[in-house]
């Protein structure tokens, strides 16, 4: 009976996840979140953006150590290497990126309390449905060569699209430093196709965890983050367009390299 009531309570979080994906989308394509070049008043009281981005991140990292080891794979070595490049991603996430950011005047602009709610809402709803499925709910990790192929091109994706995402995030930290929290047009590498490769980045590594995962659970969050920064990457696109007018590079795309 417990095992059916768990079972019935992972399908409707999956479900949540996948159905929240296209509101979110259009939500966004009229109003950006409040942080970042996006940063505005009225969104109530805010945070150090470095404190911000741990504890709303965190539970990605608390969670799913929580929630692992009561899965029927916990001690199936197999399991444990797939999660480990989810928490590799979130650990940097958690851990490293605000440690840089504190480090720069990239953290002195506020971060919305209620931006962050959000999103540690997420991140509990998503960590909960990552750490549930691989350690309890995938019953292929039996599949042999199948599986190791589709962990292996997977694999191989995320650590593209995390290369991408952190040298990314890097250089945006270090030019708003460089300029004392001021914004200039950011050039070279990934900047020369697109404007946000971090969020670019960010998308390839889920599309990678979709296909190591092979699961619904993979393939929601892989969508949700398409849903949420890829309007982003359009709209900052735009703010880079409006703000240094005929400089900004007309031929960059927004978020997909020579597609959008």
């Amino acid at each position: 009976m417990e095992e059916i009531a768990d079972q019935t309570f992972f399908r409707y979080c999956i479900l949540t996840l996948i159905f929240s994906g296209p509101p979110t989308a259009v939500s966004l394509k009229f109003l950006q979140a409040p942080y970042g070049k996006h940063n505005r008043t009225g969104w109530g009281p805010t945070l150090s953006p470095p404190i911000a981005w741990f504890l709303m991140e965190s539970p990605t990292l608390w969670l799913t150590l929580l929630v692992f080891p009561f899965g029927r794979h916990a001690l199936n070595p197999i399991s444990l290497i797939l999660i480990s490049p989810y928490l590799i991603h979130y650990f940097h996430r958690t851990i490293l990126y605000p440690l840089r950011l504190l480090r720069s005047s990239s953290g002195k602009s506020g971060f919305p309390i209620s931006i962050a709610a959000m999103a540690f809402t997420f991140n509990l709803l998503n960590a909960y449905i990552q750490a549930r499925w691989v350690s309890h709910y995938k019953n292929d990790y039996e599949d042999g060569l199948w599986f190791w192929w589709r962990f292996i091109i997977g694999f191989m994706v995320f650590v593209a699209g995390m290369w991408i995402n952190i040298t990314s995030d890097r250089t945006l930290v270090r030019l708003k430093k460089e300029n004392r929290g001021g914004y200039v047009i950011p050039r070279g590498g990934w900047f020369e196709l697109v404007s946000c490769p971090n969020y670019f980045g960010e998308v390839v590594e889920w599309l990678g965890w979709a296909v190591m995962t092979w699961s619904w659970a993979g393939i929601g969050f892989f969508l949700y983050t398409c849903s949420n920064l890829i309007p982003r990457a359009h709209a900052s696109r735009k703010w880079y367009i409006d703000k240094f007018k005929d400089e900004y590079p007309k031929t960059r795309k927004a978020v997909i390299p020579f597609v959008y």
